[in-house]
């Protein structure tokens, strides 16, 4: 898209072309572009509505309803911080006594929004002219155009000295081809730019990929990793006066509101101990933010295999940051004694997960040839070294 056709879009015309895609989106896209062809409506125009309710269907489970109302790229929706982290960062913000933010590399304006629906006056600026258009233009629909500033430029020379905090997304894909970029200095804009906010603003947080290294938090900063509803979505540095704790994981649930912390240091090591009666799979941003120490702590578990973050316990402590199972039997993994062992018990259907095994859980699923009305849980995984097999049952409700 470019500025023309976004333009296009916020006429009247354009209204209802997005409208009229909205009808006939989600099936066949080349029966969806002739129908609104025969309804009369330019093919440039035609396209353009099409690919924003794809897109605005695809973002509503970021944003909610507010989708619906939205402007959207692919490359900006796959960054966008979901509304759900975003307003718990932006509230964390505001409680911080932050009036004032510079959004530097404010993409689509997701987290932008977030500040200002806090109450905090917001200053972004976004390279990409259509995207920083498309921001303002969500501000607008969202009736925050007062508290949101959306200008085109480069992060790098923006003046963050009026500000009371800063906010900074790098970009993490190449400009005209959406590759994912990997290396940290060659983000958007570039790492040593990005690290060395915290020295010109007290209170600064940057927005990373949940597979940052380590090694690359900056010294003092605190580390938090954010997963919702199981998934692990981002990380962040919270830096200078906003730090709090080395390292913390945040377990969001949509369904609830309920937000769970855990902190620590990160450097903790859990003890090691046997597989006991029962196997905790601890949330990925526990793993990711190294707190696997300290939630065996909480449960009064242990490792089985000290690289492997897979805990044991005698009983089923209820916890917002694991998966708790029964474990049935411990099995040396070999294919044929687990196929005769689900046959046996008539296991019709498994739910695998793995750590530290090499095994593709379909390709097992293929080989074990599952007949029966049963459901079974698979752990793969290796206990003091060797490749094993854990056959799990759900712990019921309240342990």
């Amino acid at each position: 898209m470019d500025l023309d056709q976004l333009a296009a879009l916020r006429t009247p015309e354009g209204s209802a072309a997005l409208a009229a895609a909205e009808r006939v989106a989600g099936g066949d896209p080349l029966a969806a572009a002739a129908a609104l062809r025969s309804a009369g409506l330019p093919g440039g125009l035609a396209a353009a509505a099409l690919t924003q309710a794809e897109l605005r269907r695809r973002a509503a489970g970021k944003f909610g309803a507010a989708a619906a109302g939205m402007f959207l790229t692919r490359a900006g929706l796959e960054q966008a911080t979901r509304r759900v982290v975003a307003d718990r960062r932006a509230a964390r913000l505001r409680a911080a006594g932050v009036t004032t933010l510079a959004d530097l590399g404010c993409g689509l304006g997701a987290d932008a929004l977030a500040a200002a629906r806090a109450g905090i006056r917001v200053y972004a600026v976004e390279a990409d002219p259509v995207t920083a258009a498309m921001a303002a233009a969500n501000a607008e629909a969202a009736g925050l155009a007062d508290l949101v500033t959306v200008s085109c430029g480069d992060a790098t020379g923006f003046d963050v000295s009026p500000v009371d905090a800063v906010f900074c997304d790098p970009a993490r894909r190449r400009a005209g081809t959406g590759r994912r970029v990997f290396d940290p200095n060659a983000y958007s804009p570039p790492w040593d730019f990005v690290t060395g906010l915290a020295a010109r603003v007290p209170r600064t947080v940057v927005k990373v990929a949940p597979g940052l290294d380590h090694a690359l938090i900056p010294p003092g900063a605190e580390a938090e990793w954010v997963s919702v509803d199981g998934d692990l979505v981002e990380a962040a540095l919270w830096c200078g006066e906003l730090a709090e704790v080395p390292r913390r994981a945040t377990v969001l649930r949509e369904r609830d509101d309920a937000v769970s912390l855990l902190t620590g240091t990160g450097a903790q090591e859990a003890p090691v101990g046997p597989v006991r009666r029962f196997l905790y799979d601890p949330d990925p941003a526990v793993v990711r933010a190294h707190l696997v120490a300290e939630l065996a702590a909480d449960l009064d578990a242990t490792l089985a295999d000290p690289s492997i973050a897979y805990l044991y316990g005698d009983q089923a402590r209820p916890t917002p940051f694991a998966r708790c199972l029964e474990i049935t039997d411990v099995l040396p993994f070999s294919l044929k004694r687990l196929r005769a062992l689900l046959r046996e018990r008539r296991v019709g259907r498994v739910e695998i997960r793995k750590r530290g095994s090499a095994l593709e859980p379909e390709k097992l699923r293929r080989d074990l040839r599952l007949s029966g009305d049963e459901a079974a849980g698979l752990a793969l995984t290796r206990v003091a070294g060797a490749p094993t097999v854990l056959v799990c049952r759900p712990v019921p409700a309240g342990g």
